[in-house]
């Protein structure tokens, strides 16, 4: 799982009136640019939800807007995990948390260092 530092974000450290991104503008973009950018192939649904699954088919990563169940408990992201040796695990991101953030937490876990 481990991407080209070519394939990922630049490392950007913007002025404080650059921050705009912490406010979430429900666009997926940033992720689904990501994940794109590294060969995921993704499935967009009828509903406007769009699904993306690693090359290995370890990590799946789910924008869910039009989710009824994903709005029920207030998530529009989820990210789930299947390590090859370890028990899988899930993180879900609420509808406030920038699609910036989530791109981040995808782009440190697709470069973390295999174990």
């Amino acid at each position: 799982m481990n991407a080209p530092s070519s394939l990922l974000p630049a490392l950007v450290r913007p002025a404080v009136e650059d921050r705009t991104w912490l406010a979430s503008d429900h666009c997926a973009e940033p992720v689904l640019a990501l994940l794109s950018g590294l060969g995921w192939p993704t499935v967009d649904t009828p509903e406007a939800n769009v699904h993306c699954t690693s090359p290995d088919g370890r990590v799946y990563v789910g924008w869910l807007p039009e989710d009824p169940g994903a709005w029920q408990r207030g998530i529009v992201w989820r990210v789930q995990v299947r390590p090859t040796d370890a028990e899988p695990w899930t993180q879900e991101f609420g509808i406030h948390t920038p699609s910036e953030a989530v791109a981040g937490f995808l782009a440190a876990l697709i470069s973390a260092p295999a174990s």
